[in-house]
């Protein structure tokens, strides 16, 4: 059961065998805290393309898993090196080149936490663990795409809005984000 700060549960860089285990934990996350930010069209348009997995954060290892006792998945997040800033594996537009950690910001992506373990900390130990893996890489910043649901979330850990942006969905609606940054 939930409860405090979830001193119970392991954080570890998720690996290849998790990739079937994360989809059903984004899609839980987005269902049952998403729709205090967007209409249930928005949701169902969203997920997949721009709110699902990137398994190249898996595959390159810079994606964190927060696991119960039970095994059960309770969130997920991670950063990238990569440019692509957002989305999962069936985005428009990837572009999974490299950043220069020297000039480009490191990307924090995917950040998705299971509604029965919401603001238990887990969110920020995970985004703790992502700026610590970025800075060990060189980076100096990080900036990310928020959702307006965890807008808030990020506010909270000192990240900035500079811009807000309608990503387009199939059925002619867009599902509205912030980029934000802050320096690691």
């Amino acid at each position: 059961m939930p409860g405090g700060d979830a001193p119970q549960l392991r954080y570890r860089l998720a690996t290849p065998a998790d990739i079937p285990r994360i989809p059903p934990l984004i899609e839980a996350s987005v269902r049952g805290l998403g729709p205090q930010a967007y209409s249930p069209s928005q949701i169902e348009q969203a997920l997949g393309t721009w709110l699902g997995l990137d398994t190249q954060l898996v595959l390159d290892g810079t994606y964190f898993v927060a696991e119960a006792p039970d095994s059960a998945l309770a969130a997920c997040g991670g950063w990238s090196r990569r440019k692509t800033p957002f989305g999962s594996d069936h985005r428009p537009g990837r572009d999974d080149a490299l950043l220069d950690p020297r000039t480009g910001a490191a990307k924090i992506r995917a950040f998705f936490v299971h509604p029965a373990w919401a603001r238990h900390g887990i969110g920020s130990r995970i985004l703790d663990l992502c700026e610590q893996a970025a800075r060990a890489e060189g980076f100096s910043r990080a900036e990310m795409g928020a959702t307006l649901t965890g807008l808030p979330f990020y506010r909270r850990h000192g990240y900035v809005e500079f811009e807000r942006i309608d990503l387009p969905l199939a059925n002619g609606e867009v599902l509205p984000i912030v980029w934000m940054a802050r320096a690691l």
